[in-house]
C-alpha cells in the first residue's frame, strides 16, 4: 500500500515542480519592424512564472529600459527602445531565474515596399462584405476539429458557411468593374468562439466581432497569408483595404482571458452589468456619473468581455496591434466598431499614434446616434465640447436615417427630401463633413431595397443621393443586385450568401448572364454612376450647394472651378418642369447639359423636364 501512495506523492511533486519552472510560451506582438518612427515597443511575455524572470536583450541598437510585473506572475511587460540605425534580424530575449536561463528568439523585420496607410478620401467608394457569406474558394478550411466551433453548414442561417479570403480575392475584378475603390470586410481576426445561445438559437461567430487571438487571421478564412495576398491584389488594382477594428471588447474565448494578466484587464462589476446602449449620457452636460459609466464600461453582451482601456498595458496592446496590422497586412484605413463605447481619451491616443506613423491614415468609427450634435462629438468638430475628438471621419448614421425617411415619407414641411436637406444644412458643426462615411444599409440593418418597399424608383433615387452628395459612400454587398430582406427574426436574414460565391450555387450573380433583367438594370445603374463619380472630381470632391425642396423636388449642385454637376430628384408621381432661373446662381454661363445616366443631350437649360419618381444627374456644359 505504501509504494502506490509514494508514487502518487512523487508524481504530484514532479508536476508541481514542473509547474514552477518558468517558461516563455508566447510573446506579443509576434514580431516587429525596424525603421518605424516610434522607437518604443512594449512586449507582452507570457508563460508559467514568466513574470518571475529577470530579462535582458542582446542585439545592436535595441535596449531594454524597463520590466513590469503585474498581478499575474505568468506575465511580464518589457519596454524596449529600438534605435533608428537598428538593422533587421533576430534578437535574443533572455530571461533568468530559478537557476535557469531561457532564451527566446524575436524577429525584427525590414519594412516592405507595399503601399500601406494610404487612407481614404471623398473620391473613394467603399464596398462592405462579410467574408464568410461572400465567396468561398477553399472548402478544406471551412471547419477544423481543434476549434471551439466545429460546424459549417450553409443550410443554417446561424452557422458558418465557408466563405474565405481567397474567395474575396477571386472577386476583386468584379468590385473594380462596379466602380469600387476600397474594400471593407467585417473582422477577419481569429474568432475561436464557441457557439452562443442568442434568442434560443445557437449561433456561430461568423461575423468576426469576438477576437480570440489578435495576431492570427482566422484560419477558416485562410489565415495571415491569404489576407496578405488579398491586400496585394487590391493594391495591384489601385484599390485600398479597410480593416474592421474592435477595441471595446474581445471574445470570451480570447487566449489572454483564460489566464488574465490582472483583474483590471477588463471592466469589472460586482455583478454582470450590460451597457445601456444609450449614447446620451456621454455628451449630456447634466448626466450622472453612473449613467456614463454604464454606457462606457458595461459589457456589450455577456460573451464579449469589455476591455479596460484605462489599463496602460491594455492600451499599449491594442495600439501596437493596430500598427502591427498596418505593417503586416498593408492596411489603408480603419473602420472602428462600437466607437462610442470606447474610452475616448484612449481612442484619441490610438488615432494619433496611427497617424504619427502613417500620416494619411483614415479612421471612421461606428457611433449609432440619431442627431448631428452627438455624431459630431466623435469626430473633428467645431462644437465647444469639453472633450475634442481627433477622429478623421465617422459613419454617418444621421444622414442614413434621413435618406431612408426621406424616401419613404410623404411630402410635407419637414418630410421627404427635406430630411436630407436639413441634415446637410447642419454640416457646419463638423471640421470636414466630406470625411463622413455615408450608407443606405449594412450588416446590422434591414436591407435598403426592403426598406423602400421594393420600389426601384426609390432604390435608384437613394443610390443617386448616396453617390452624389458629400461624404465617402459605401454600399453593402448585394445591394447592387437587389438583395433584400428585413432583420426579422434575426440579423442572419440580411446576411445571406452572395449567389454564385460558392460551389454548387444554382445562380451566379457575379456575371451579367447569371443576373435577371431587373438585377442587371440595377447593377448597370450603380456601375455607371459609381464610375462616373470616380472620374469626376467635381462630383466626389467639389463644393455642395443645395436648394430648399419644393413640391416634391430636391435640387443640388456639386461643382469646382472646372465643372458643375446638377442633381435633381422628383419624389412625386407626376412629371415636373423645373424652371432653371431659380438656380441661376449655379447655372449661369451654361447653355446645355448631358444626362450622365442616359447620355442624352439637353440643348436648352431654360426648363428641365424631371419625370415622376426620378433622379437626374446632369453635367452642365
Amino acid at each position: 500500500m505504501k509504494k502506490p501512495f509514494l508514487l502518487i506523492i512523487l508524481l504530484f511533486c514532479t508536476r508541481f515542480a514542473l509547474a514552477q519552472i518558468p517558461q516563455i510560451q508566447r510573446v506579443d506582438p509576434t514580431n516587429w519592424w525596424v525603421g518605424l518612427k516610434n522607437p518604443n515597443l512594449q512586449l507582452l511575455v507570457y508563460g508559467p512564472n514568466a513574470g518571475t524572470l529577470t530579462y535582458s536583450v542582446k542585439y545592436p541598437g535595441v535596449k531594454l529600459v524597463k520590466s513590469h510585473k503585474v498581478e499575474n506572475k505568468n506575465y511580464a511587460f518589457l519596454d524596449l527602445v529600438i534605435s533608428p540605425a537598428t538593422k533587421a534580424g533576430t534578437l535574443q530575449l533572455i530571461g533568468t531565474g530559478g537557476g535557469q536561463t531561457l532564451t527566446r528568439a524575436y524577429e525584427l523585420k525590414a519594412r516592405d515596399n507595399q503601399p500601406k496607410g494610404q487612407g481614404l478620401t471623398s473620391a473613394d467608394f467603399i464596398y462592405l462584405l462579410m467574408p464568410d457569406r461572400f465567396s468561398g474558394a477553399d472548402p478544406t478550411n471551412d471547419k477544423f476539429a481543434d476549434m471551439a466551433d466545429k460546424e459549417a453548414d450553409r443550410s443554417s442561417p446561424f452557422l458558418r458557411h465557408g466563405g474565405d479570403l481567397k474567395g474575396v480575392e477571386n472577386r476583386v475584378n468584379y468590385l473594380k468593374e462596379l466602380g469600387v475603390t476600397a474594400l471593407w470586410m467585417t473582422p477577419v481576426i481569429e474568432n475561436n468562439q464557441p457557439q452562443t445561445n442568442e434568442g434560443g438559437v445557437m449561433r456561430s461567430a461568423y461575423h468576426g466581432y469576438g477576437f480570440t487571438d489578435h495576431y492570427n487571421v482566422d484560419k477558416r478564412l485562410g489565415g495571415n497569408e491569404a489576407y496578405k495576398s488579398l491586400a496585394k491584389k487590391l493594391h495591384d488594382q489601385g484599390m485600398r483595404l479597410v480593416q474592421d477594428a474592435v477595441y471595446n471588447h474581445v471574445g470570451i474565448n480570447h487566449w489572454f482571458l483564460t489566464d488574465m494578466p490582472s483583474k483590471d484587464w477588463l471592466n469589472q462589476w460586482p455583478t454582470y452589468t450590460n451597457t445601456s446602449y444609450k449614447y446620451q449620457p456621454i455628451t449630456d452636460p447634466h448626466s450622472s456619473a453612473i449613467d456614463r459609466k454604464v454606457t462606457l464600461n458595461g459589457w456589450f453582451v455577456p460573451f464579449l468581455p469589455d476591455l479596460n482601456q484605462n489599463n496602460p498595458f491594455v492600451a499599449n496592446y491594442l495600439i501596437q496591434h493596430a500598427i502591427w496590422s498596418v505593417e503586416a497586412f498593408a492596411v489603408d484605413a480603419w473602420r472602428i466598431d462600437t466607437y462610442m463605447y470606447n474610452d475616448q481619451v484612449f481612442m484619441n491616443r490610438c488615432n494619433a499614434e496611427l497617424q504619427a506613423e502613417y500620416p494619411r491614415m483614415f479612421t471612421f468609427g461606428e457611433s449609432w446616434v440619431n442627431n448631428t450634435v452627438d455624431q459630431a462629438y466623435y469626430t473633428k468638430n467645431k462644437i465647444n465640447f469639453p472633450f475634442k475628438s481627433n477622429q478623421t471621419g465617422g459613419v454617418d448614421f444621421v444622414l442614413y436615417s434621413a435618406m431612408l425617411a426621406g424616401l419613404n415619407e410623404g411630402q410635407g414641411w419637414d418630410n421627404g427630401a427635406n430630411r436630407v436637406q436639413q441634415v446637410l444644412a447642419q454640416d457646419a458643426v463638423y471640421e470636414d463633413p466630406t470625411r463622413l462615411v455615408t450608407f443606405l444599409d449594412n450588416h446590422d440593418t434591414d436591407r435598403f431595397l426592403s426598406v423602400v418597399g421594393d420600389d426601384i424608383g426609390k432604390y435608384k433615387m437613394g443610390l443617386t443621393w448616396l453617390l452624389t452628395t458629400r461624404g465617402i459612400p459605401h454600399i453593402y454587398y448585394g445591394t447592387e443586385i437587389l438583395m433584400k430582406n428585413f432583420k426579422n427574426p434575426s440579423d442572419a436574414e440580411v446576411r445571406h450568401d452572395f449567389p454564385g460565391g460558392f460551389d454548387g450555387d444554382k445562380e451566379d450573380k457575379f456575371t451579367s448572364a447569371g443576373r435577371n433583367k431587373a438585377e442587371n438594370d440595377a447593377f448597370d445603374f450603380l456601375k455607371k454612376l459609381a464610375n462616373y463619380r470616380k472620374n469626376t472630381p467635381a462630383l466626389h470632391s467639389g463644393k455642395l450647394m443645395q436648394y430648399l425642396p419644393q413640391n416634391g423636388t430636391y435640387v443640388y449642385f456639386r461643382y469646382n472651378d472646372t465643372a458643375t454637376v446638377m442633381v435633381a430628384t422628383n419624389q412625386t408621381d407626376k412629371p415636373v418642369a423645373l424652371d432653371m432661373m431659380r438656380f441661376n446662381e449655379r447655372t449661369q454661363g451654361f447653355t446645355r447639359a448631358k444626362n450622365v445616366l442616359t447620355g442624352e443631350a439637353i440643348g436648352d437649360l431654360k426648363t428641365v423636364q424631371l419625370p415622376a419618381k426620378t433622379a437626374l444627374v446632369l453635367e452642365l456644359q
